[in-house]
């Protein structure tokens, strides 16, 4: 172990906001030991701004909670842990932890319970990445290494600390949080690591909860980085571990959403994580509607049908909440809507509370390519940016071109079906070519014509099988006594 000074780290406390600190003084008050641990003290020694810090102690949940009384919640079955609320800010209070005495695992390894406490040398031991070990302590102005974790920040190294795949086997949840780092921080991973990174290794996150495999895929796409992270999945087989029926492509369509996504989070837009979720989910979710299409299922009940299939199957791997769920359904259901828009609905629809998510959606499909968006999400684009008159003007123009596409699309199906009616009618020969008399004396008279011709035999042949060679035309007729006939009736 090294102590080192803060401020050779770069480190300060005017660096530190003040909820963390009031955690920290409040301890130390107390009798007890308290560092600042994990990204937070990493992010400060890259020159980041951290999104939130974390406190370890050597106070118990049970003494931590005495510390803050009602400011404390203590949560956690697997690893317990103290959540102390300052203001509206949240700090993430662990307790030196030790090697389980018992170990209480999974068939495949990974640690079902981890409550032992212990001294600070070993909570180092128990930490994943080297990189995440550094115990600094601000009052103090001192940084605790114990493992030369400054060096692999310097060499931009993701190491892991112990045998990689032991430390996989314990927490499978690894995997997802190595590839996050090494996109996030642009580090190289270790060889040691790449080395025992297999598909069949990512066999073991079957055996992690579907509620917190999501919970990991909302930081993957929440960091900034999930255009940079997104090919790192597929390569390293986790994209098949995370998503049922995704094919693991990065299509123009995801490739987009996802530097989309990265684009408003690096100038402090909000994001919907589940957005991207229907993003992925989007091609599934055709072939699905396709399906009950084919079957002769309303549109409408297709796609509601489609929606829950899709959701249902990604649920065996990631559980999406059912406030989520609801939030991608209604963004699939908009497309429709925002597609073939009715001109006296348009301004209401403008005001739907999913038109914004659905609207984004829609014009995605399009930059990316996809014809069948049929550039209405430029349309709606253009459209908000419109005054009152000019709205009521475009809404005009659209419905005069929405009647226009309806009378071309109906003089194409006529068309169609006037071309098809004649090909039926060259099949069959017409026994007749002449045109027929419009008046009734002209129809009668050649009516009467055609009774008095004799019929030529020959003409028979050439228009049908008959011909003069034909045996019925050789048959002998029978003359027959007339007078030997009794017309009427008989007694």
């Amino acid at each position: 172990m090294q102590t080192l000074r803060a401020s050779k780290c770069g480190l300060s406390t005017a660096q530190l906001p003040s909820y963390i600190l009031d955690v920290i003084d409040a301890l130390t008050k107390a009798g007890y030991e308290a560092y600042i641990v994990g990204g937070g003290v990493r992010d400060l020694m890259l020159g980041l701004n951290p999104k939130d810090f974390d406190a370890v102690t050597n106070a118990t949940p049970a003494q931590v909670k005495e510390v803050f009384g009602r400011r404390c919640r203590i949560i956690g079955r697997r690893f317990e842990l103290a959540h102390v609320y300052s203001g509206r800010e949240l700090v993430e209070v662990a307790t030196f932890r030790a090697p389980p005495k018992k170990a209480v695992t999974s068939a495949a390894g990974m640690i079902l319970r981890d409550n032992n406490w212990g001294t600070i040398e070993q909570d180092f031991a128990r930490r994943d990445f080297s990189i995440n070990a550094m115990y600094y302590q601000p009052r103090k102005g001192i940084v605790l290494d114990f493992c030369n974790a400054v060096d692999d920040i310097k060499h931009k190294t993701l190491r892991l600390l112990g045998d990689p795949t032991l430390r996989f086997e314990e927490d499978p949840v690894r995997m997802l949080r190595t590839l996050r780092f090494a996109a996030k921080l642009n580090f190289s991973i270790d060889e040691a690591i790449l080395d025992i990174f297999t598909p069949e290794m990512t066999q073991l996150l079957r055996d992690v909860s579907p509620h917190r495999l999501y919970d990991e895929s909302q930081k993957l796409f929440t960091m900034g980085h999930l255009n940079r992270v997104l090919p790192m999945l597929i390569d390293f087989g986790i994209w098949r571990q995370l998503f049922a029926d995704i094919k693991p492509d990065i299509t123009a369509f995801i490739e987009l959403a996802a530097k989309n996504t990265d684009q408003r989070i690096s100038i402090g837009k909000t994001i919907n994580p589940a957005f991207f979720y229907a993003v992925l989910l989007w091609q599934p979710f055709l072939e699905r509607c396709d399906f009950y299409l084919s079957k002769g299922v309303v549109p409408a009940e297709a796609r509601a049908q489609a929606g829950l299939d899709v959701l249902k199957r990604q649920a065996t791997r990631t559980v999406i909440p059912r406030f989520a769920e609801t939030f991608i359904r209604e963004v699939w259901e908009m497309q429709t809507r925002l597609l073939n828009p009715k001109p006296q609905q348009i301004e209401a629809l403008s005001g739907h509370a999913r038109f914004r998510a659905g609207f984004d959606f829609l014009l995605l499909r399009e930059k990316s390519g996809d014809e069948t968006a049929k550039g209405m999400g430029s349309w709606w684009e253009a459209y908000q940016q419109m005054g009152s008159d000019e709205k009521e003007r475009a809404i005009a123009q659209y419905n005069r071109q929405r009647a226009k596409s309806r009378r071309k699309a109906s003089q194409e199906e006529h068309l169609e079906q006037r071309l098809a009616a004649q090909d039926v009618a060259t099949e069959i020969e017409p026994l007749v070519n002449e045109p027929e008399p419009r008046s009734r004396r002209a129809r009668k008279a050649k009516f009467e014509n055609e009774r008095s011709k004799p019929v030529s035999h020959v003409a028979a042949s050439a228009s049908g099988d008959i011909g003069a060679d034909h045996p019925i035309t050789k048959r002998k007729r029978v003359q027959r006594d007339l007078s030997q006939v009794i017309f009427g009736p008989t007694q």
